[in-house]
């Protein structure tokens, strides 16, 4: 439990700076609800969004996986991809001139983590 409370600390603050952003930006922009029709609005908001739908069910999965007795290692690997596949996707998704490495690796260090997640919670389900 104490590897997926590392993970959650450190995605919790890249969620809250998110937050932040987009309320910053909302403000400068005098956008109270939607995107307003402004490309940057509409990215930064994606960026919120996309970090709030895939983190808690890979979070979830991430603390089953742990408390099932899965090694360290294997822990801090999945851990390790959804906080890369965070950040890399958000900065990614960010720029206007957006580069799609950062997206697409973002999104796929994501995918394993969750999936790895949950063949392994599947298997041991199984297999028990």
């Amino acid at each position: 439990m104490a590897i997926t409370s590392l993970y959650t600390s450190l995605l919790a603050f890249i969620f809250v700076f998110l937050s932040i952003r987009t309320l910053r930006l909302r403000r400068r922009l005098r956008i109270g609800i939607g995107d307003g029709g402004n490309q940057e609005m509409l990215r930064v908001m994606r960026v919120h969004s996309n970090f709030a739908e895939y983190v808690p069910l890979a979070l979830i999965t991430l603390f089953m996986v742990e408390t099932s007795g899965a090694s360290f290692f294997l822990v801090h690997f999945l851990g390790g991809a959804l906080l890369l596949g965070r950040i890399s996707h958000a900065y990614g998704v960010s720029n206007v001139n957006e580069n799609f490495f950062f997206r697409v690796s973002g999104m796929a260090l994501t995918f394993t983590s969750i999936l790895s997640s949950a063949c392994y919670l599947l298997i041991s389900a199984i297999f028990r």
